[in-house]
């Protein structure tokens, strides 16, 4: 069995992927994909292929020479997402008011590759620790306003394949864990911008996202997250804002990262944050 996509591949379902590329060398990656997910009929929570899913798996495969990938017929190779710094994210006059002064909140759900779209990827370039990083497979991002304006930039996306103390508080087995891990969604970046000095805001804003989460994830991907869950890198951070955002820490990482299969760790160690969804939690993941 290998895993790949956070999906477990059997030897046969393995060979069956290595039969359709040698049958149809005519193929474009994108189409085989598909191809593939038709056959082994892949899909997610709200019944499409799993497309982008089965294209990461693949190239993933590729690259650990499990099967072999038609060439790509793009000529020039991809370069990292880079956002350079313009006016439009330049630092504004510090705000110092509790978050009941400001004005009213709301946050705007950011989609696709527009204006919107890369200014949010610009100011987390710019101003998180950790930077920018593209997500793939099932996400959401949003900006917060008070007013007209921009506070924060949050966003939430696939959830971390195996954590001992997460897997620990909820119960479930591996197998469980396999088929209910699209209902925990992972807290991917928080950023409450440098110049906005407000008391109270960041809870606010946590508190605000798991309900538009709950309301947007459906519409969109066709099931409701039952579970999000997040990391705080420490010593640096205390994960103060989620403790009074209700959020319950339950462990650490060991520092292996979020699909690592490796025993050694290479990352820093992070506080595991959860915030169930439902009460019920523990029944419906350990289904």
């Amino acid at each position: 069995m290998s895993r790949y996509g956070g999906r477990v591949f059997s030897q046969a379902e393995l060979q069956t992927l290595r039969a359709l590329i040698d049958d149809n060398p005519g193929l474009r990656r994108a189409a085989l994909s598909r191809l593939v997910c038709e056959r082994l009929d892949w899909r997610s929570a709200n019944g499409r292929l799993s497309e982008m899913s089965c294209r990461v798996a693949m190239l993933r495969m590729h690259e650990d020479g499990v099967l072999q990938l038609p060439p790509s017929r793009n000529s020039k190779p991809r370069r990292p997402a880079c956002f350079a710094s313009t006016a439009a994210s330049d630092p504004q006059p510090e705000v110092q008011a509790p978050v009941h002064d400001l004005p009213a909140l709301r946050m705007q759900l950011v989609h696709g590759a527009g204006a919107a779209s890369r200014l949010w990827n610009e100011f987390m370039a710019r101003y998180h620790e950790l930077g920018y990083t593209p997500m793939s497979g099932h996400q959401m991002r949003y900006s917060v306003y008070a007013g007209e304006q921009l506070v924060a930039l949050i966003s939430f996306g696939a959830s971390a394949w195996k954590l001992a103390d997460r897997d620990r508080f909820i119960g479930w087995s591996a197998e469980q864990r396999r088929n209910n891990l699209p209902f925990v969604v992972n807290n991917t970046r928080f950023l409450v911008l440098p110049w906005i000095r407000s008391h109270g805001l960041a809870s606010k804003v946590l508190a605000m996202a798991a309900r538009r989460v709950l309301a947007n994830w459906p519409s969109r991907y066709g099931y409701a997250p039952v579970m999000l869950e997040t990391f705080v890198e420490i010593p640096q951070h205390k994960g103060t804002c989620y403790k009074a955002a209700n959020w319950q820490r339950v462990g650490q990482t060991k520092g292996r990262g979020k699909t690592s299969t490796s025993h050694i760790p290479t990352l820093p160690t992070k506080d595991i944050w959860l915030y169930p969804l439902r009460p019920d939690f523990r029944s419906f993941l350990c289904r």
